[in-house]
């Protein structure tokens, strides 16, 4: 697998937005972060609450007087900017681009430039080829984590991150412990007259099954039910039994 680009921002503005674009590139696998000639200098205290977490990111940032050091063992450069800027250049997508550094080998780098105005021709004039996203023609106003994000994001998508998940899904409960759970709720509910009357009962117990079914409990949660159902039993001055 091609190696993971490099982000380099070039002559960042602001301490917030070289955090938010770390945490844009840590959601997305990437941590190598380069920065040429920050304007408040590095490291910058607003960067880490900005960040949100992204702090690795922030610790190896490497810092460098000029674009053409940081990008110096760098064989495919590519320029994010909204315009040419009168260098003739071939222009991609992220998604383009992300394709091109998964199939091509060498390091590779996405270079990003100032807030306020973006790369200058000269930073241009050191890349391979422009990225720029297809964006509304009447307001292209991307900021610089929204521009590092979509990028970190395409490139995401063709290097098989894990997905993760909120929970380890538990095998359905087996029949058994169903027909437990089933049984212990009609136990408390026969003295209460639930099952009246008696020309209903086969029917109302047959729903309640059935809605006890539909679930799909796994064990820990029939197991759940059941605690829930043996506090209601008891008495409240009952203490609980074993």
């Amino acid at each position: 697998m091609a190696a993971k680009p490099v982000i380099v921002l070039v002559r960042p503005q602001l301490g917030e937005n070289i955090g938010k674009a770390a945490r844009a590139m840590l959601n997305f696998g990437l941590a190598e972060m380069r920065l040429v000639a920050p304007r408040d200098g590095w490291p910058n205290p607003s960067a880490g609450p900005a960040a949100a977490g992204a702090d690795l990111v922030l610790e190896q940032a490497e810092v460098f007087e000029s674009l053409a050091d940081a990008v110096h063992d760098c064989a495919n450069v590519y320029a994010t900017t909204v315009r040419k800027r009168g260098v003739t250049k071939p222009v991609l997508t992220p998604e383009e681009a992300a394709r091109e550094i998964h199939a091509q080998p060498g390091r590779s780098a996405f270079v990003f430039g100032p807030e306020r105005s973006g790369l200058e021709t000269d930073d241009v004039a050191l890349s391979r080829a422009i990225v720029t996203v297809p964006i509304n023609p009447e307001f292209g106003s991307l900021n610089l984590a929204q521009a590092v994000i979509l990028c970190a994001y395409e490139w995401s998508k063709q290097a098989d991150l894990v997905q993760p998940t909120t929970e380890d899904l538990l095998p359905p409960a087996p029949q058994d412990e169903l027909e437990g759970m089933i049984g212990q709720f009609e136990a408390l509910l026969e003295p209460r007259g639930y099952f009246r009357p008696p020309s209903r009962a086969a029917a109302t117990r047959r729903t309640l099954r059935t809605m006890l079914t539909k679930p799909g409990w796994n064990h820990l949660e029939v197991r759940t039910m059941r605690g829930v159902l043996s506090a209601l039993k008891r008495r409240p001055e009952e203490p609980e039994k074993g």
